[in-house]
């Protein structure tokens, strides 16, 4: 077998840059460096001049005069179509002789890297959902899906800081900018619901992480992150429907108005009116040829190029799941702890509260106001019977001593099976293993002993977690339940928090090992370090408030006074547009 193995191993602990209240982890600065640094590049790099200049004739342009039409809707409707969108636009040969950025050929490198994603993505589907973790073939499939991501984020974020700085949005032209935030914001929601299907660790991490934010809202019962066949389907099927359809939209709205045109000063009002009639209108200055189909290849075979490189030198980050049956090998103190505190009703989960359970433990709410409580319970968990004991009367129906154990449990009223409880998790803190056997000091903890020994040794097995999966109707795709499991211990937080994955530690953004995450999403990762946000029992709700805000703030940029007029002020332009302004004198 092929064995696509990476020439630079990023698959250990790495180095993180600390300042007040900032934590970022240098796989993830030199993300954001190259940006920064590439984007200036194409500020100051001169751009190539062409050969030849022509001027466009209003003859040239296809103007049909619906003359066949005769009420038909199907002409009517194509004639609509040719006289705002004629060929000659949908597929130009020449464009204004002031597009001589290197900032404007991010827009088509972002498409060729959405190509590229599409793909691969294809290709891991046609493999299935284990493949790429069996495979060497299929992991390298997986390292092109995840650099092809990685640029196209970066290309578009790229696109996105051109664009600003242009004041696209001028001329009409709010529409295709509010597109391009929106194809922006699905693509943010593709890449998380891409990293949620990995059904590695740090898909586990980020699924019962973020559960507590969707929950806030009220949406844990219909998107729910720990689902894994929902979360797949979100990310192959639906999100890309939705993304592709707004990127298309967003390049038929650039075809249609045209690029905007160069910030140009104006004094009176007279003036400022004039200038807004002539940014509305076509370009009638010079042109030059330009090749579309041409520049669409190039840029295609240059993100070929680039992803194959960086998926065979650096490959894909791929830490193997927690399960129930290896927490319990690695940690069974830890993981006896927990069952014990699952039978108690002390465990996060069993006071968590909607969606899974009544308990106030983990409600969230602002100005009144949770959405949580609104939404009510849809997916109910009882811990004690969840976990424990429902698990355990289907695997050992035949074990007289356990059902005796289960039973007498069952029997007791709720304030002794709490005491019981919490008697053996006083003298489980001395618990001694011999040869794999738990040794706990007696105490007065009724049946727990019983109960928390038949877990622990049929938890080893894998029983458990088949247990906990079985407990669905149909196929077992949902790990609801074993993953919230997994984490009311203390192990499944102690690997994160060594992998820099909390949230405190902008973890949102990481990835494990010395990969690069997510650093689109510094914005919604910010409030968790912000002091008094970051101590909040509603912080997962204020997140999503202030990041619901600032992304409602940036689609709407055209309309705001002050923030839409910015680009005129900060002289970044100047470098987009510099050959014009000194061609033209302006």
């Amino acid at each position: 077998m092929l064995n696509f193995a990476a020439l630079v191993n990023l698959n250990h602990p790495q180095h993180y840059f600390q300042w007040s209240f900032i934590s970022i982890s240098f796989a993830n600065l030199i993300i954001i460096a190259v940006m920064v640094i590439v984007f200036g590049l194409a500020l100051l790099l001169p751009f190539p001049k062409s050969k030849s200049k022509i001027e466009i004739t209003e003859d040239d342009n296809y103007k049909p005069d619906g003359s066949e039409s005769n009420g038909m809707w199907t002409s009517g409707i194509r004639n609509f179509i040719l006289k705002i969108l004629p060929p000659k636009k949908l597929l130009p040969d020449s464009q204004p002789a002031y597009v001589a950025s290197w900032v404007y050929v991010f827009g088509v490198a972002t498409l060729a890297a959405l190509g590229m994603v599409i793909f691969s993505g294809m290709a891991l589907a046609i493999g299935g959902v284990n493949w790429w973790h069996q495979s060497s073939l299929g992991h390298f499939v997986n390292s092109i899906h995840l650099w092809g991501v990685e640029l196209f984020m970066a290309f578009m974020v790229i696109h996105l800081w051109g664009k600003f700085w242009m004041a696209a949005w001028r001329g009409r032209r709010a529409l295709t900018w509010m597109t391009g935030v929106l194809a922006f914001l699905m693509s943010i929601v593709e890449a998380f619901t891409g990293y949620l299907s990995q059904q590695n660790f740090d898909s586990q991490w980020i699924a019962t992480n973020g559960k507590d934010a969707i929950n806030s809202v009220g949406l844990g019962s219909f998107f729910n992150l720990m689902n894994f066949g929902q979360m797949i389907t979100w990310h192959i099927v639906l999100i890309p429907l939705i993304l592709v359809s707004v990127v298309g939209i967003h390049i038929l709205l650039v075809r249609i108005r045209g690029v905007s045109h160069p910030i140009q000063k104006a004094h009176s009002k007279q003036q400022k009116k004039a200038l807004k009639v002539a940014e509305a209108a076509e370009w009638r200055g010079p042109k030059k040829r330009y090749d579309i189909i041409k520049e669409g290849s190039i840029a295609t075979l240059v993100v070929l190029v680039l992803v194959i490189l960086l998926a065979g030198i650096l490959s894909s980050p791929d830490q193997p799941p927690v399960t129930v049956a290896s927490w319990s090998r690695v940690a069974p103190a830890d993981f006896m702890a927990t069952a014990a505190s699952e039978l108690a009703g002390t465990s996060v989960t069993a006071t968590y509260g909607p969606p899974y359970n009544n308990g106030s433990g983990m409600v969230q709410k602002l100005g009144g106001i949770s959405w949580q409580m609104l939404a009510g319970v849809h997916q109910p968990i009882n811990s004690a019977n969840t976990f424990v004991l429902s698990p355990l009367s289907k695997l050992q129906p035949n074990n007289a001593k356990l059902k005796d154990a289960i039973l007498i449990f069952k029997s007791a009223a709720k304030s002794l099976q709490k005491s019981w409880s919490n008697s053996y998790l006083t003298v489980l803190k001395k618990v001694k293993f011999i040869n794999g056997v738990p040794i706990v000091p007696k105490a007065n903890d009724g049946p727990v002993p019983e109960i928390i020994a038949s877990e622990f040794a049929l938890a080893k097995t894998g029983a458990i977690d088949t247990a906990l999966l079985s407990q669905q109707k149909f196929y077992g795709t949902d790990y609801t339940k074993p993953l919230l499991f997994i984490e009311d211990g203390n192990y499944f937080s102690s690997i994160a928090k060594k992998e820099h994955l909390y949230g405190t530690q902008w973890g949102v953004m990481n990835e494990s090992g010395s990969y690069p995450g997510q650093p689109w999403l510094w914005l919604y990762s910010l409030w968790y370090q912000i002091p008094g946000f970051s101590t909040s029992a509603n912080v997962d709700l204020i997140a999503i408030y202030l990041t619901g805000l600032a992304t409602a703030i940036l689609l709407l940029v055209p309309f705001i006074p002050g923030l839409r007029d910015l680009p005129r002020f900060v002289p970044i332009h100047k470098l987009i547009w510099r050959r014009y302004y000194k061609e033209s004198g302006k």
